[in-house]
């Protein structure tokens, strides 16, 4: 068994004998001495071998990434690399045993690396063996730690929830899998563990965490995988401040033991309304300013056709960056926001106290005046206008806010600024459905007070429910939970649920409320995501093991694969060509 590690030696063990392991990292035959450098899960250790020495033939021929038992003492280096960590040492070695020889290998073992990514994700093994990835795994593993600790210590229970579940509409779409034994059946991967941690709370278990496998079958970007962890929570008998405290602690304590860093709490809180409004997103990064100012009222007798024909007009001024954002610019950003399906953008500029270019030949004084006392903008300032549907103006102009500071490098790197988003609405709009879905899912509470409002204005019902964001990424999100039947009945019917296909799909779920149902809910945290910003990554492939690819492929194991037809036949499935 390995004993010890290669950063467990330093300089306080001169002359001790020592038995190492690892990978043979790098080799350099400096003029008839031999040396190397040994590499195991800690670090670098370097080794050297003399002429004399049996293993010196041995090791002329031996490829890098060679794994090897190393014996030998340990001395003093006459050149010391003071930036490694056994830098003022070095293994006299007595004894090499080849454990296994490596072939060569397809990208070097280095921090830096210019081998594509499909490359390291096809040898995804050689990849971890890097310092960059190796890192942020074991970091993902402390995180972990930290997590199981806190909450052990508030006294939650850890318990494991279905993987084989029943597929339930609402949601991104399920992974199914088809059952042998009820030929016809299917079975879905759990998207979260929602419907049964709330049932370990019928159960009684009050306070219940679990670290938790979930699958979506949906598009996927940066920070999306097909298959991600939770760090999953529900509490009985709590309130939204109850639970986003107890959150509050566990990141906090969680900065501490990985970057040790004071995070300041309680978190800046921001109601869904005002975050669209003020940032255009649900996730704003809150770690520059650059606001969102809503002006339609300035413009209710405009002349500039755009304003004049929307009934949303909403403004950024991006300060000191007029004579730096070019015409070509400009227009580079006029086509992103159209991605975001908006008609166009308009600017000013500020020059010797004036608003010039763009539209500024359609801006009466009047309204130049009230917008010089709304802004008090300076000069070199620019601002950018989007004049259209409400939701529209406000997430193209909050996308584009991002994209400036981006670009110009508005955003400090080394701040971490959290925000409690809250009062999410109830229902949003489906264009591709035509018909009002869930925003989080179908057991969310809505306020009390629009109770009364869940079958008659949708559009104006506001949820018990928060999301926790992170540096403009949302790393978590949850809701009190409906605990009555004739609420969770109700909340079925305004989705549009018949009684009958709400008791086909979760009539189980419904009878456990005939038996008493405590208060509760819960949060769920996108572990990925929380070790992302830790390890300063925006590739949600680098803290995971063995990622997906953007089409949800593995290319090391060459997942999904084909299967035989003897599987099919057995599960009663024809593949439709």
């Amino acid at each position: 068994m390995k004993k010890i590690n290669n950063t467990d030696l330093g300089i306080n063990n001169l002359n001790e004998e020592v038995t190492l392991y690892g990978f043979i990292s790098k080799k350099r035959d400096l003029g008839g001495v031999i040396f190397f450098d040994l590499r195991d899960r800690s670090g670098l250790i370097q080794v050297v071998v003399r002429p004399d020495n049996k293993a010196y033939d041995l090791l002329s021929c031996l490829k890098n990434e060679s794994v090897v038992k190393v014996e030998g003492k340990v001395v003093e280096r006459e050149s010391k690399n003071l930036s490694m960590l056994t830098g003022e040492i070095e293994i006299d070695l007595n004894n090499l045993t080849v454990l296994s020889e490596a072939s060569d290998i397809p990208f070097e073992i280095t921090d830096e690396t210019n081998a594509l990514e499909d490359t390291r994700l096809k040898y995804r093994y050689l990849d971890i063996r890097r310092n960059p990835i190796k890192d942020r795994l074991i970091t993902r593993h402390k995180i972990l730690i930290s997590i199981r600790n806190y909450l052990n210590n508030l006294d939650f229970i850890e318990v494991e929830t279905p993987i084989l579940c029943k597929s339930t509409p609402e949601g991104a779409r399920d992974y199914l899998v088809p059952s042998r034994i009820s030929n016809g059946k299917f079975y879905a991967l759990p998207q979260s563990p929602q419907i049964f941690k709330q049932l370990l709370m019928i159960g009684g278990m009050e306070k219940y965490y679990q670290i938790a496998r979930c699958f979506r079958d949906e598009d996927l970007r940066a920070d999306r995988q097909p298959e991600f962890t939770q760090v999953d929570m529900e509490m009985s008998y709590i309130n939204e401040e109850d639970i986003q405290t107890v959150v509050e602690g566990m990141l906090k304590k969680v900065f501490k033991d990985i970057k040790n860093l004071d995070i300041n709490t309680p978190f800046l809180r921001m109601t869904y309304s005002e975050a669209m409004e003020k940032y255009g997103s649900d996730k704003p990064d809150m770690r520059f300013e650059m606001p969102l100012v809503k002006v339609t009222d300035i413009f209710n007798n405009s002349s500039f056709k755009t304003f004049m024909e929307s009934n949303y007009i909403n403004l950024m001024v991006v300060k000191d960056k007029a004579s730096t954002i070019s015409r070509k610019k400009i227009d580079e950003y006029t086509l992103f926001v159209k991605t975001y399906k908006a008609k166009g953008l308009a600017y000013v500029k500020v020059e010797n106290n004036k608003l010039t270019g763009g539209i500024s030949k359609f801006i009466s004084e009047e309204e130049e005046n009230k917008l010089k006392e709304l802004l008090n903008y300076e000069d070199n300032d620019i601002i950018f206008f989007i004049a259209d549907d409400k939701k529209i103006a406000q997430t193209s102009l909050g996308a584009l806010r991002l994209k400036i500071a981006n670009d110009y490098n508005m955003i400090p790197t080394d701040s971490y600024k959290f925000l409690w988003v809250t009062d999410f609405p109830v229902f949003e709009w489906s264009e591709e459905e035509n018909r009002y879905l869930a925003c989080h899912h179908p057991f969310t509470a809505c306020k009390d007070e629009d109770i009364d409002k869940l079958l008659t204005d949708k559009e104006n019902c506001c949820a018990k429910a928060y999301d926790i964001v992170l540096n403009g990424y949302e790393v978590g999100g949850g809701s009190i939970r409906i605990h009555r039947k004739d609420q969770q009945k109700k909340m079925f019917e305004a989705l549009g649920f018949t009684e009958d296909e709400a008791k086909e799909k979760f009539g189980f779920f419904l009878e456990a409320f005939n038996y008493g149902t405590p208060p509760h809910g819960g949060l769920a945290l996108g572990l990925e995501r929380l070790v992302m910003i830790l390890t300063d990554t925006t590739n949600i492939r680098d803290v995971i093991a063995f990622p997906k690819t953007a089409n949800a492929n593995c290319l090391m194991s060459e997942a999904p694969n084909s299967v035989s037809t003897k599987q099919l036949d057995e599960l009663g499935i024809s593949i439709k060509k």
